[in-house]
């Protein structure tokens, strides 16, 4: 298994897992809690979700106030677009955002350390996506900041995407409620 600090944020972990593959298949390790701690991720995930969603959806970008959660991503099937924003005020990133694909092709994994929003775009007929998460997802701490919010410029490779009310509805970021 691989750690790469992304382009834009070093906390933030690119992950190549090693593939076993045959004329059987593949097989992969998503993780590995000695691996994770050698590469600095001593998080304790304590939740796991899977959603599958049809092309062009856009979920996000969500995040926790209080206790925000970390994150391990991956595509199980189908590609996605995956973009992370820096909410820390105190950070030298503040504001920036990254994205990558992630795919059931390339079988990579971001890890998203607590107090960066996140979303994704799906980019094939349709995705299962995974993460894992360190705080089990509590309603009343989940904020949210528009997606197409013109001060961070994100770039989405989909024009016109199926989002929910309260994506649709989310504050932009100098409104957002963010962790302190």
């Amino acid at each position: 298994m691989i750690f790469k600090a992304s382009p834009v944020f070093p906390e933030v972990l690119v992950v190549e897992p090693d593939v076993h593959e045959d004329k059987r298949g593949f097989f992969i390790e998503m993780y590995h809690r000695d691996k994770f701690e050698a590469a600095g991720i001593r998080e304790h995930f304590v939740q796991d979700n899977r959603s599958r969603s049809r092309r062009g959806t856009l979920r996000g970008l969500h995040y926790q106030i209080s206790r925000p959660q970390g994150k391990l991503v991956w595509a199980l099937s189908g590609e996605i677009y995956d973009v992370v924003v820096d909410i820390r005020k105190s950070s030298a990133t503040f504001r920036k955002w990254f994205g990558m694909v992630l795919s059931d092709k390339n079988k990579i994994g971001l890890y998203i350390p607590p107090d960066f929003a996140h979303g994704y775009a799906v980019l094939t007929e349709e995705a299962d996506f995974f993460y894992k998460c360190t705080h089990a997802y509590e309603p009343s701490l989940e904020r949210c900041i528009r997606w197409n919010d013109p001060d961070l410029g994100i770039e989405w490779p989909v024009a016109d995407p199926i989002i929910s009310t309260k994506d649709a509805d989310a504050p932009f970021f100098k409104d957002a409620e963010l962790p302190s």
